[in-house]
C-alpha cells in the first residue's frame, strides 16, 4: 500500500488566526524563547510559561480548521492508500478538520505532562502550579505537553519508519530550518519518494524538493489535494 507522507508546520495554521513563531511579527519577536519554551525557562519562572501557555491555549478556543486542514482530512478518506501526517504545530486543528492518522511531533497544547510520574493528561483548561497530577497526586509537576528547545520530539521511530516506506512525502508550511524535520526531505528522496513543498514562498531547502508550489495555504493544499485523488482514479 502507497503511503503519502505530510509534513505540516505553522504555516497551515496561520490562516486561522494561530499566531507564528519565527515569522517578522510571530511570537518570538515578542518573548525570549529561553525563558517560556526550555526547561530551563520553566524551573527559572514556571509561572510565565504557564501563562504563556494558557494564553495559547486559550486562542486556540478562538479559531478553527482552515480549507487546508480540510483538505488534508479528505485526502486521508479518499485516497487508496494510506495518508500519515506529522505535524510540528501544537494545535489541535488536524483534528477538528478530521485527520485521524496523525503526529503531533512537537507535543500538544491541550495536553499536560506531570514531571513526576511522566503521565500525560488531557488539559483544556488553564494551567498553574497549583494544579495537581491526578495519577501520582502531587501539586506543581505539571507542565505543558510540549517538546521545548534542547528536548527530544516526540514519536521519531514512528516518524522514521514512515520515511522508508513513504512514495510521496510533501512539506507544507514550514521553514525547513528546524532539526530534524529539515532532515526529512532528503531521507524520504533517498528511499527513493517524490517529495512536494507547498509553502507560501520558498524554503531554505527548497532546492531538496522535486516540485515547489508557492502560495496560500488555503489555496494550494485543496488544489493539490484535487489532483492526487484524481490520479488515483485513472
Amino acid at each position: 500500500m502507497s503511503l503519502i507522507l505530510i509534513l505540516t508546520g505553522a504555516g497551515i495554521s496561520a490562516e486561522s488566526g494561530v499566531s507564528t513563531f519565527r515569522d517578522s511579527d510571530g511570537i518570538w519577536s515578542r518573548y525570549d524563547y529561553r525563558d517560556v519554551a526550555t526547561p530551563e525557562g520553566f524551573q527559572a519562572n514556571p509561572t510565565l510559561v504557564h501563562e504563556f501557555y494558557n494564553d495559547r491555549r486559550a486562542q486556540m478556543q478562538t479559531v478553527e480548521p482552515n480549507a487546508a486542514h480540510f483538505a488534508l482530512a479528505r485526502l486521508e478518506q479518499e485516497f487508496d492508500g494510506e495518508v500519515l501526517v506529522i505535524t510540528q504545530n501544537i494545535d489541535d486543528l488536524h483534528e477538528r478538520a478530521g485527520s485521524k492518522n496523525l503526529v503531533h511531533m512537537h507535543g500538544e497544547l491541550g495536553k499536560a505532562l506531570c514531571t513526576r510520574c511522566r503521565t500525560r493528561l488531557e488539559w483544556k483548561e488553564p494551567l498553574s502550579m497549583f494544579d495537581h497530577c491526578p495519577n501520582c497526586g502531587h501539586t506543581g509537576c505539571l507542565r505543558p505537553d510540549v517538546v521545548w528547545f534542547g528536548e527530544s520530539p516526540y514519536h521519531m521511530d514512528v516518524i522514521e519508519e514512515a520515511l522508508k516506506r513513504a512514495s510521496m512525502y510533501v512539506s507544507i508550511g514550514t521553514s525547513g530550518s528546524v532539526y530534524p524535520a529539515a532532515m526529512f526531505v532528503e531521507e524520504a528522496g533517498t528511499m527513493g519518494a517524490y517529495t512536494v513543498e507547498l509553502n507560501l514562498e520558498p524554503s531554505e531547502i527548497s532546492h531538496q524538493f522535486n516540485r515547489t508550489v508557492k502560495g496560500p495555504a488555503t489555496e494550494i493544499v485543496p488544489r493539490f489535494v484535487d489532483t492526487v485523488l484524481a490520479a488515483g482514479k485513472r
